[in-house]
């Protein structure tokens, strides 16, 4: 009976979301979810920089105001186990490559409600940028599947697409950022 109530109290308390998030934490954590990194970093798909913007404090941008930056782009949503799930990794990737002017991170908040991403960033301690779509996604972008992560080079061609969670804060994938950011 009680392996049969913790699941409910878990669910009707909201919390189930975030254990999830942490149980799928700890296979990141072994390394096995990796994205796959390009040897080419430049031969991908010319992407559309017409994707309008709004920052969770209400100001309007635009993708193309990162144009001629390398573009570190991330589809989540709050209720996403899997996006809970990397983005620790995401933030101290955020850490180490914040300074560096030639690299740029966005998370798209997918969440109807602003306020809703904003508490939870918060509550996370999370500093990296975040935004909501403030139009329709280009079909570039678009994905059934969330968490979604794209690499934008400096050129604007798409370099990495990843759909579903995986650990970004490794050696490799560092190092392919600063190669791509020297392009």
């Amino acid at each position: 009976m009680i392996i049969l109530a913790i699941p409910l109290v878990l669910y009707l308390t909201g919390w189930h979301t975030e254990v999830s998030g942490r149980l799928q934490q700890a296979i990141l954590w072994t390394g096995l979810i990796q994205p796959e990194i390009k040897a080419d970093k430049g031969k991908g798909i010319q992407i559309n920089y017409d994707v309008p913007l709004i920052s969770l404090d209400g100001d309007s941008t635009n993708l193309g105001a990162y144009k001629g930056k390398v573009i570190f782009l991330n589809f989540w949503a709050t209720w996403c186990p899997p996006c809970i799930a990397e983005m620790p990794n995401i933030q101290s990737l955020y850490e180490r490559f914040k300074s560096n002017k030639n690299i740029t991170f966005l998370m798209i908040s997918l969440d109807e409600d602003p306020d809703k991403a904003r508490k939870f960033i918060e509550r996370k301690g999370f500093t990296f940028p975040v935004y909501l779509l403030n139009g329709r996604r280009p079909a570039i972008f678009q994905s059934s599947t969330i968490p979604t992560t794209y690499v934008i080079n400096k050129s604007g061609m798409l370099v990495v697409e990843k759909q579903g969670m995986a650990n970004y804060n490794t050696s490799s994938f560092r190092t392919f950022l600063k190669n791509v950011a020297q392009d």
